[in-house]
C-alpha cells in the first residue's frame, strides 16, 4: 500500500506542477530511426521498449527542475494509434512500462518529497464526431490503454489534449471500464484543447465541453495545448467562475511562429511563470505544467515561483486560491450549452421532428429527406426552441437506424441540444454513442416495473445525460395531484438515490391530458396537472418539471389550441413547471390574446362551469370558423409582383426565376425593373436609412437584385436609356481604399445607374477622359486620407479647366459636410455643382436629384441654409491635420519635458538590432481580432437600440458563425497570409525629432520630424526616448505587417462576380486580420523587451491600450505624415513581405499597416 498522498487530496491542498513537453525533450536528442524508433518515425511511444534508459531519465530531468508529477510516454498508446505503426499487440506493454518508467524515476530520489505519476491519454488520430472510428471500437481501445496504465501503477488517468467531446466520453467510459474490471478507484482527470478559435476542434466552446465532461463525473478538468497563457485566459476565467471541481493549466509557450522559416515558441520560462502565476492568484487553480514548447528551464522558472508563493507556509508549494464556482445544470448541443433553469422562461423543447406528432417530419423521413429534417431542426432552433425532441417511431419504419441518421446530421448540423425520444432502449443506446453533447433520455417510467428505467439509468449514467421521468407506475398514468406526487417521489428516489443522477438532472413530467373531450372524467385533469407541479416543486425544488404542453388541447381546432396552449403554458409556469415539449412558434403572449378569449381559457382549465354557462362549448363557438393564426409569420405575397418586391428587401433568392417568370406575363422585364425591383431597392434605402437593416443585408439585397436583373436581361431589347443615368467613379490618386467606392457602386447599379468604375490610384485626367468618353451625367470620387482631400479639391479645379461642369459627388473618411460645401464648391468654379454624399445611399439620393434634373435645386436649397450661417471662426480644413503641431522648436523646454517622461524609465535591452520577418498561422493572429470593429465600423452592424454590452452578446451568437464560415473561405484557399518585418533600433530625442541611430549608437539611420501639442506641456512622441545628449540611447521597435495582395485580389473578384456581401465581409475581415496581425506582432515586441507581464490578460481590455506604451503609426494626428514611412519600410527590408508605397505614400496591399513602438510608459495616444 503506497504511503503517498492520495492525488485528489494533494491537489485540494497545494498547488502542484506536472512536468512539460515529451516531445519537446526528445527532440533534442539525436535518435536513429531504425535502432531507436524500430523503423516507426515518429512513434515516440516505442522509445518506452527500445530506449526505457532515455524516457526514465526524461521523466528525471522533469523532477529535478522541480515538478511533483509526470506523464507517462503514452500519450498516443492507445491500440488504434499503436495500429498505425503496427504495434497494437504492444498496447499494454508499452502503457504498463511506461508508467513503471515513470514511477521508477520518482522513487530514485531520496529527498522525502511526495512524486506522482500521470498516466496519458491523448486524442489519437480519430475522432468519432468527425466519423473517422465508431464509439464501440475507441471505448474497447482505450480501455486496453487504462489496463496497462493501472498494471503500471499511475495515480490518476489524465485524458488530455481533447478535441471531441465524443472522444471525452469514450476515453471516461473507457478508463472506468478499466477501473472496474481491476478494482482500482484510480481519478480521472480530463484537459481540453480550445483552439484559437475559441472552440474545440470540433466545434464545442469551453461551456458545452464543461456540461460533457461534468456529467461524466470527472474530477479535474482543464486546458492544455494550442495556445499560450493569453489565448487561454478566458477559458481558465470561465472554468474558475463555473465548474465546481478542479482545475488544470498546462499552456504551450505561446503561439508558435515561423521566424526566418524556423518554428518557434516565443514565451520564455519568466514570461510563463508571470501568465501562471496570474492564474493561481485570480482563477484559484490546482495544478500547472507545460505543454508544446516548454522544458526543464519552464518547469524550473515555474517551481520557482511556486516556492516564493509558500515561503513561510513551511511548504514548498502553496494552498490553492479560495474561489467560489456557480455550477448552472445544463444540457448541451455539440457546440454550445444551455441552461435547464432559463432565466424568465421555460426550457422550450420543440416538438416538431416527432414522427408521432408531426406529419411534416414523418413525409421527410419516410422519403429519406434528411437535409429537409435539419432544416426542421434548424428552424424551430430559430424560432426558440432550446432543444429538440427526436422521435422516428412509427408503423413499418426501421427505427434505429433512421434514429441514427437523424442523430448524426443534428449533432453536427444543428446548434440545439437534443432529445432522444423513444421507448426502444438499443434505439437510445445508439443515439447516444453518436452525439457528443449532453442530451435528454424521453423517457423512463414504471409500467413494466423498474427494469426497463434500470438500463436507460445505466446508459443516462455512463454517456451523462439528462432524464425525463413519466408519473406511470404499474397501476397507470397518474391522473391525481396526489398521485403524480406519490410516483415522482419514488422516480427521484430511484433515478438519485440509486443511480446517482442529480435531481437537476431529471425531469419530471406529472402528465398532460385533454380537457376538450367534454367527459365529466377529464373536466379537471388541467387543474390536476397544476395542483400536481405545484406540489412536486414544493417537495423538490430542484428538479425540473416538463409537460408535454399540447396534449392539453387535443381535439380542438388548430385555432383555438394556440390559445389554450398558450394560456395554460402560462399558469403551468406560476405553477412551477420548467420546461415544456411545444410548438415555439404557434405560442402567443397573453397580452396579444383577446383578454375574453383568455377567460374562456382559464375557466376551461379551471373548470368554471355554471348551470348557463359551459366554457368548452363556448371556445367551440367561440374559434367554430377561424383558421390558425399565421400572425408569427409575415404573409406570403399573393401575386408574383409583391414577392419579387418582397426578395429584394429580404435578400431572397431561392424561387426567384419562378416568381419572375410569372411576373413577365404581366409585364415587359423593362417595367419588372423600373417599378417592381427599384422599389423593393428603394425600401431597403428607406429601412438602411431609418437604422431598420445593416448593411450586409442590403448587400444581400443587392445580389439579389442583381441576379434577378441578370435573368431578365435576355428577355429584353438593349434600347438606349435603359439606365437612368451614368457615373464615373474613381478613388483619387494615391488612395488604395475602395471598399466605400465599391458599396456606392453596388448601390447604384441595383438601383438602375450605370457605373463606370475606374478603381483606385486614379489621376483626374483619367476621370475627365472617361466622363466625356461615356457622357457621364456625374463624376464621383472617394478617398478615405486627409491627404485625399487636397487631392479632390485640385481635381476639381482640373475638372473646371477640362471644360467640365457635370455634378461631382465626394465621399470619403476624411471629409467633412462645411469642407465639401465650402471650400470644395468654391474650387468648382464657376457653377459650384458639388455635392457631399455621406455613405451609399447618399451617392443614390443625389444621383435620383441628378437623374430628375433636381441636382442644382438642391444645391441651391443647401446654399440657401448655409448664408444664414456666419462663415466659421478658424475653420480648419482636413488637410490642416498634416501641418497643425509642426511651429517654431522650442529645443530647451522639449530637453526639459524629455528628462521627466523618461526619469524612471529602465535600459532596454533586446534580443537583436535590425530586422527580422515572421510569419503567423492566421489563426495565431485570430485572438487579437477586434470583434466589435469588425462587426460595427467594417462590416457595417448597428446596434439598433442595443447597449453595447447588448450588442456584443447579439453579435456572438449571430455574426461569430459568419466570422467562422469566412475564416474557413478563407484558409481553404489560403487569403489571408499574415506577415511582419519588426525589429530594433537605438534612438534618442532632439527637439522635436525622433532619430533613430545604428547599433553603434552614433551613426544615424533615419530621423522623423513629429507634431507638438499646441499646449503648454503639450505631448510629442520624441519626448519618450532619451535625449540626444544622453549618453545612454534609448530603444524603439519598428513594425510593418501584412496579410498580403491576395486578399485584396480575391476581394476585388468577388466584387466583379456580383458576391457583394462576401466582398464586403472579406474586406472586411482582411482589415481587421492586418490590424490583428499589428497588436500580435506588437505583443511580441513588448514580450521580447521583458513587459509581457503588464500586458492585460482579457484580450478586450488588452486592446484598449491596456499595455505599456503605444504603437504609433501613421497618418494618425501624433506621426500624421504618410512620406515618413518611406525609412521604415527602408529599414525594416518591407519588400521582403511584399509590401511597398505608392505614389501617394499609402501602403500596398492596402492590407498593411506599419508603426513606430515605444515602450516607455507615459506614452499614449493623444491628438494635435
Amino acid at each position: 500500500m503506497s504511503s503517498r498522498l492520495p492525488l485528489l487530496d494533494a491537489l485540494r491542498d497545494q498547488v502542484l506542477l506536472c512536468d512539460g513537453g515529451m516531445g519537446s525533450r526528445i527532440q533534442m536528442l539525436d535518435l536513429d530511426l531504425t535502432r531507436d524508433y524500430w523503423g516507426q518515425e515518429n512513434c515516440t511511444e516505442v522509445l518506452t521498449l527500445s530506449r526505457p534508459e532515455l524516457i526514465r531519465e526524461i521523466h528525471r530531468g522533469y523532477y529535478e527542475a522541480g515538478a511533483d508529477m509526470v506523464e507517462t510516454n503514452t500519450f498516443g498508446a492507445s491500440p488504434i494509434t499503436l495500429g498505425e505503426f503496427g504495434l497494437t499487440e504492444k498496447t499494454r506493454e508499452i502503457n504498463k512500462k511506461s508508467a513503471i518508467l515513470a514511477r521508477e524515476a520518482a522513487e530514485s530520489f531520496a529527498d522525502g518529497r511526495t512524486r506522482y505519476v500521470l498516466g496519458s491519454i491523448g486524442p489519437g488520430t480519430k475522432l468519432p464526431s468527425l466519423g473517422n472510428v465508431d464509439y464501440d471500437t475507441l471505448e474497447a481501445a482505450l480501455a486496453e490503454q487504462g489496463r496497462g496504465l493501472i498494471e503500471g501503477g499511475v495515480d490518476a488517468f489524465l485524458i488530455e489534449t481533447c478535441q471531441d467531446t465524443l472522444q471525452i466520453k469514450a476515453a471516461v467510459n473507457g478508463m472506468k471500464i478499466a477501473r472496474a474490471e481491476m478494482g482500482v478507484t484510480t481519478p480521472i482527470f480530463v484537459q481540453v484543447t480550445v483552439e484559437t478559435t475559441g472552440t474545440l476542434l470540433v466545434g464545442p466552446d469551453i461551456a458545452a465541453a464543461a456540461t460533457v465532461v461534468h456529467s461524466l463525473d470527472a474530477d479535474l478538468m482543464g486546458l492544455n495545448c494550442a495556445t499560450g497563457p493569453q489565448e487561454m485566459a478566458e477559458h481558465v476565467r470561465w472554468l474558475s467562475e463555473n465548474w465546481p471541481r478542479l482545475i488544470s493549466v498546462l499552456p504551450n509557450a505561446g503561439l508558435p511562429e515561423l521566424v526566418d522559416g524556423k518554428t518557434h515558441y516565443p514565451l520564455s520560462p519568466e514570461e510563463m511563470a508571470i501568465w501562471v502565476e496570474r492564474f493561481i492568484q485570480e482563477d484559484g487553480i490546482n495544478l500547472i505544467g507545460g505543454c508544446c514548447g516548454t522544458s526543464t528551464p519552464h518547469i524550473a522558472a515555474l517551481d520557482g515561483m511556486l516556492r516564493r508563493r509558500a515561503e513561510g507556509t513551511g511548504h514548498h508549494r502553496p494552498a490553492p486560491v479560495a474561489r467560489t464556482s456557480v455550477w448552472v445544470p445544463s444540457v448541451s448541443s455539440l457546440y454550445t450549452q444551455v441552461p435547464l433553469r432559463q432565466e424568465n422562461a421555460y426550457f422550450s423543447i420543440g416538438e416538431r421532428c416527432n414522427a408521432n406528432g408531426s406529419k411534416k417530419w414523418r413525409e421527410l423521413q419516410e422519403s429519406h429527406d434528411w437535409d429537409g429534417c435539419v432544416a426542421l431542426g434548424r428552424e424551430q432552433a430559430k424560432e426558440g426552441s432550446n432543444a429538440l425532441d427526436i422521435c422516428t417511431a412509427f408503423v413499418g419504419r426501421d427505427e434505429r437506424a433512421e434514429m441514427d441518421e437523424v442523430i448524426k446530421r443534428f449533432t453536427s448540423s444543428v446548434n440545439a441540444p437534443l432529445v432522444i425520444d423513444s421507448t426502444e432502449t438499443p434505439v437510445i443506446e445508439a443515439a447516444l454513442k453518436l452525439h457528443g453533447g449532453k442530451p435528454i433520455i424521453n423517457s423512463i417510467n414504471f409500467e413494466d416495473g423498474e427494469g426497463p428505467a434500470a438500463d436507460r439509468m445505466v446508459l443516462a449514467r455512463k454517456f451523462g445525460a439528462a432524464v425525463v421521468a413519466l408519473t406511470i407506475d404499474e397501476e397507470g398514468m397518474a391522473r391525481r395531484p396526489e398521485d403524480k406526487l406519490r410516483i415522482a417521489t419514488r422516480l427521484i428516489e430511484f433515478a438519485c438515490d440509486t443511480y446517482g443522477l442529480p435531481q437537476s438532472d431529471l425531469m419530471i413530467d406529472p402528465l398532460t391530458f385533454t380537457i376538450a373531450t367534454g367527459a365529466e372524467d377529464d373536466r379537471k385533469l388541467g387543474l390536476w396537472t397544476l395542483e400536481g407541479i405545484k406540489l412536486i416543486r414544493d417537495n423538490f425544488p430542484d428538479v425540473q418539471i416538463v409537460l408535454g404542453l399540447s396534449n392539453i388541447s387535443f381535439g380542438l381546432n388548430p385555432a383555438a389550441r394556440a390559445v389554450l396552449n398558450s394560456v395554460y403554458l402560462d399558469h403551468a409556469i406560476k405553477a412551477g413547471m420548467t420546461a415544456a415539449i411545444v410548438h415555439v412558434s404557434k405560442i402567443r403572449p397573453l397580452h396579444m390574446i383577446a383578454p375574453e378569449e383568455v377567460k374562456v381559457a382559464e375557466d376551461l382549465i379551471f373548470d368554471r362551469r355554471t348551470p348557463d354557462y359551459d366554457p368548452l362549448q363556448t371556445l367551440l363557438a367561440m374559434f367554430a370558423d377561424r383558421k390558425a393564426s399565421e400572425a408569427v409569420k409575415r404573409k406570403v405575397a399573393e401575386t408574383a409582383e409583391e414577392r419579387l418586391k418582397d426578395r429584394i428587401v429580404d435578400g431572397d433568392r431561392k424561387g426567384l426565376e419562378a416568381d419572375l417568370e410569372e411576373a413577365m406575363t404581366k409585364m415587359a422585364p423593362i417595367d419588372i425593373i423600373n417599378t417592381v425591383l427599384l422599389d423593393g431597392m428603394k425600401v431597403v434605402g428607406e429601412l438602411f436609412g431609418a437604422g431598420k437593416m445593416q448593411l450586409p443585408f442590403v448587400l444581400q439585397s443587392a445580389e439579389t437584385m442583381k441576379a434577378a436583373v441578370a435573368w431578365l436581361e435576355p428577355h429584353m431589347e438593349r434600347a438606349e436609356g435603359q439606365q437612368r443615368g451614368t457615373i464615373v467613379l474613381a478613388t483619387v490618386k494615391g488612395d488604395v481604399h475602395d471598399i466605400g467606392k465599391n458599396l456606392v457602386d453596388i448601390i447604384l447599379t441595383n438601383n438602375g445607374y450605370r457605373v463606370v468604375n475606374l478603381g483606385i490610384k486614379v489621376p483626374v485626367a483619367d476621370m475627365i477622359e472617361a466622363a466625356k468618353r461615356e457622357k457621364a451625367d456625374a463624376i464621383g470620387m472617394s478617398g478615405l486620407l486627409v491627404k485625399s482631400t487636397v487631392i479632390m479639391r485640385e481635381n476639381l479645379e482640373e475638372i473646371t479647366r477640362g471644360g467640365l461642369d457635370v455634378p461631382v459627388l465626394l465621399g470619403g473618411a476624411a471629409l467633412t459636410r462645411n469642407y465639401v460645401e465650402e471650400d470644395c464648391v468654391a474650387a468648382y468654379n464657376p457653377t459650384g455643382r458639388v455635392a457631399y454624399a455621406r455613405d451609399a445611399f447618399d451617392g443614390l439620393t443625389l444621383m435620383d436629384h441628378i437623374a430628375q434634373n433636381k441636382f442644382d435645386d438642391y444645391l441651391a436649397a443647401i446654399s440657401k441654409r448655409r448664408e444664414g450661417k456666419s462663415a466659421r471662426r478658424n475653420a480648419r480644413a482636413p488637410e490642416q491635420a498634416e501641418t497643425r503641431g509642426f511651429g517654431a522648436v522650442d529645443k530647451e523646454a522639449a530637453q526639459a519635458r524629455r528628462a521627466r517622461m523618461v526619469a524612471d524609465e529602465p535600459v532596454l535591452t533586446p534580443p537583436f538590432w535590425g530586422s527580422k520577418i515572421i510569419t503567423a498561422p492566421t489563426e495565431a493572429v485570430i485572438p487579437f481580432l477586434n470583434e466589435r470593429s469588425l462587426y460595427q465600423f467594417q462590416w457595417g452592424f448597428r446596434k439598433q437600440g442595443r447597449s453595447l454590452e447588448d450588442f456584443m452578446v447579439w453579435a456572438k451568437q449571430e455574426l461569430r458563425p459568419i466570422l467562422k464560415r469566412m475564416l474557413e473561405l478563407a484558409a481553404k484557399d489560403d487569403i489571408l497570409r499574415p506577415q511582419a518585418s519588426y525589429g530594433y533600433w537605438k534612438a534618442a530625442g532632439d527637439g522635436n525629432d525622433l532619430v533613430l541611430f545604428e547599433e553603434d549608437g552614433t551613426t544615424e539611420a533615419a530621423r522623423f520630424t513629429l507634431p507638438r501639442q499646441m499646449r503648454e506641456d503639450g505631448d510629442c512622441i520624441a519626448d519618450f526616448v532619451r535625449d540626444i545628449n544622453d549618453p545612454q540611447r534609448d530603444v524603439v521597435g519598428l513594425q510593418v505587417v501584412t496579410v498580403g495582395q491576395k486578399a485584396s485580389d480575391i476581394a476585388r473578384d468577388w466584387f466583379e462576380e456580383n458576391r457583394y456581401q462576401d466582398y464586403l465581409y472579406l474586406h472586411g475581415l482582411s482589415v481587421e486580420i492586418a490590424e490583428a496581425m499589428a497588436e500580435y506582432t506588437h505583443k511580441r515586441i513588448r514580450a521580447e523587451l521583458g513587459f509581457a507581464a503588464e500586458d492585460a490578460r482579457d484580450m478586450d481590455t488588452l486592446l484598449q491600450q491596456n499595455y505599456r506604451g503605444s504603437r504609433y503609426s501613421f497618418g494618425y494626428p501624433a506621426c500624421p505624415r504618410l512620406e515618413d514611412q518611406h525609412p521604415i519600410l527602408a529599414l525594416l527590408g518591407a519588400e521582403r513581405i511584399g509590401v511597398s508605397l505608392t505614389d501617394g505614400d499609402q501602403l500596398h496591399p492596402e492590407q498593411s499597416t506599419s508603426a513606430l513602438v515605444i515602450l516607455n510608459k507615459r506614452a499614449k495616444y493623444f491628438t494635435i
